[in-house]
């Protein structure tokens, strides 16, 4: 069984299909190593072990009759604490909401119910999602799986640690400047932004609503489209046959490529030769049209959070309360014009991209910090927030879908982006990409 708490999603969902795992003793597997490991309380919030039990047992009953709902019918996921759960509390990280009990499912948790995942319960995050680095002192911060002194990344922390660390077979989390791909790629693990709009937002807790996706953390890109169809109630696109051969990949030099610490680097300088051995024809170049000021996100963020933040703001963690903040005085006027900047640059970014099958660059510049110095030194903690979400906040303002892949080189992301509303193709790219770098 504890070879159970390694294996790939698909791989497991293969097993209960043929008889060979247990639904309800995989699920027992998951929640006992939940319960021993010392990751365990610092991944997950809450668990859900009646549910978990309940879902796996119909799931092996539907193994038993040759009923299977799917892939992953009996495969035990993690779901971030912004996702409801109905009857079990979503505080998203921050006593603002503690004790908020939803009364019904969020949609994706409820279609991912429906092709029979099992839920083992609800993740960690940053407190109301709004920092790259996963440092909760409200709750709790998880460590990486390469550095226990060191954070997980976030704001999907508990998500990226419920898998890294075998306590979950792939998680659920939610991107609004880079909450999946950085925690993905700083635990050497598959990241899966969406396009803003096309999975379901109902019942999931918000940032920032022109900004926010949702998307899977998982161990290979084969996973990352199962989870991904299951929460939005589709069909996964085949990866059969993806193959680089011909296809032509920009390397963003535009500011991504800046201040990188060495091991990012080399793990995308690796990435990169290894693609182009695979056939891949790589160009280099630079997109004027990319935005970084946070703007937009503060300010939206603000808007949504004033009212709850300023009755009780002495309850939340200083470090993101001083980031809300950062949106209280921008004006209306400036907030339009900011999004007509915006849409102005997202034509001109995508007219330089579209001779492209996709655009490269590092998910992350840094490697992720040590948690005591950013509990200790606000500046270091803000310089390093801004740093880690530098590139991965280019997809967000450009509205693209996104993959990190490991490299090989610990915590040392690839990120390649392709054009709205084509996951698909950047799932087909990305299985070509995971064996190149494999």
């Amino acid at each position: 069984m504890n070879d159970w708490l390694r294996m790939e999603a698909l791989a497991l969902g293969r097993g209960i299909a043929a008889g060979r795992i247990d639904p309800v003793e995989l699920a027992e597997a998951h929640l006992e190593a939940i319960a021993a490991h010392p990751v365990g309380p610092l991944a997950y919030a809450r668990t859900t072990p009646g549910r978990a039990r309940a879902e796996a047992r119909a799931a092996a009953g539907r193994a038993r009759a040759g009923t299977l709902r799917g892939p992953l019918d009996g495969v035990p996921l993690s779901w971030k604490d912004l996702f409801d759960s109905a009857g079990v509390a979503t505080e998203a990280g921050t006593r603002l909401l503690a004790g908020r009990v939803p009364e019904r499912d969020a949609r994706v948790l409820a279609d991912a119910g429906a092709a029979g995942t099992v839920c083992l319960g609800k993740t960690h995050m940053s407190e109301l999602a709004f920092s790259g680095l996963g440092l909760n002192p409200v709750t709790a911060t998880p460590p990486c799986i390469n550095d226990e002194r060191a954070v997980s990344g976030g704001s999907s922390s508990g998500a990226a640690a419920s898998v890294a660390f075998g306590l979950a077979a792939g998680a659920v989390g939610s991107d609004t400047g880079g909450s999946v791909r950085v925690p993905a790629a700083w635990n050497d693990l598959v990241g899966l932004k969406t396009t803003a709009g096309t999975l379901p937002m109902a019942g999931v807790v918000p940032l920032c609503p022109r900004f926010d996706t949702l998307g899977p953390i998982a161990r290979s890109v084969a996973d990352a489209a199962a989870i991904h169809a299951a929460i939005g109630a589709r069909r996964a696109p085949s990866l059969e046959g993806a193959d680089l051969s011909g296809t032509r990949i920009m390397v963003l030099e535009t500011v991504a490529l800046d201040d990188l610490e060495r091991p990012v680097a080399e793990g995308f300088d690796r990435g990169v030769r290894a693609l182009e051995r695979r056939g891949a024809r790589i160009e280099r170049g630079a997109v004027a049209a990319v935005p970084l000021s946070p703007v937009l996100f503060a300010a939206e963020a603000y808007g949504v959070w004033r009212d709850a933040i300023e009755a009780d703001p002495d309850v939340m963690f200083p470090e993101i309360l001083a980031r809300f903040r950062g949106g209280r005085d921008v004006t209306a006027a400036e907030f339009v014009a900011a999004w007509r900047r915006l849409e102005a640059l997202r034509a001109e970014y995508r007219a330089a991209t579209a001779g492209y099958d996709a655009v490269v660059l590092p998910t992350c510049p840094i490697l992720p910090p040590d948690r005591a110095r950013l509990e200790s030194d606000s500046a270091y903690y803000a310089e390093r927030n801004l740093m880690t979400l530098r590139n991965t906040r280019i997809g967000n303002l450009m509205g693209l879908p996104g993959l990190s892949l490991p490299t090989g080189i610990p915590s040392a992301g690839l990120l390649l982006q392709t054009p709205p509303r084509t996951e698909a193709r950047l799932l087909r790219l990305g299985a070509a990409a995971e064996r190149a770098l494999a």
